[in-house]
């Protein structure tokens, strides 16, 4: 008899047990099935996040290329203005030292005949006084 209450008490024992261990496991396989459920939402929020921030940074750099070409077009035309500006200064320049250089040959061509012309004076008197 002693040994059927204690096989009994064991066995009772034994059902409790498991029905705390079922039970704990329950609880516990709740607890886990909860934080992947979080974590599955956290991933999903990060990488929302994450797309958006991609899509916002890939928009601002659109934007940036769309600026720095308008500023290339902006820099190729105030250069092409330059370029006009100084090839006209250029062009006012050579003319300006095309003319004095034209004045300074007429200058230099009057000072040769009139030397010429002494010259032709001082041979004319020389042969004039040997005879």
């Amino acid at each position: 008899m002693k040994e059927i209450i204690t096989k009994a008490i064991k066995k009772v024992t034994l059902e409790l047990i498991y029905e705390v261990v079922d039970e704990r496991t329950k609880s516990i396989l709740e607890v886990v099935n909860e934080i992947k459920r979080r974590q599955e939402e956290d991933f999903r929020y990060l990488n929302d996040k994450i797309d958006t921030q991609v899509n916002q940074l890939r928009q601002e750099m659109g934007q940036l290329r769309q600026e720095m070409a308008q500023l290339s077009q902006k820099i190729d035309t105030q250069i092409a203005q330059l370029n006009q500006k100084i090839d006209s200064q250029i062009a006012q320049l050579n003319q300006k030292i095309d003319s004095q250089i034209a004045q300074l040959n007429q200058k230099i061509d009057s000072q040769i005949a009139q030397l010429n012309q002494r010259i032709d004076t001082v041979i004319q008197l020389l042969i004039d006084l040997k005879k």
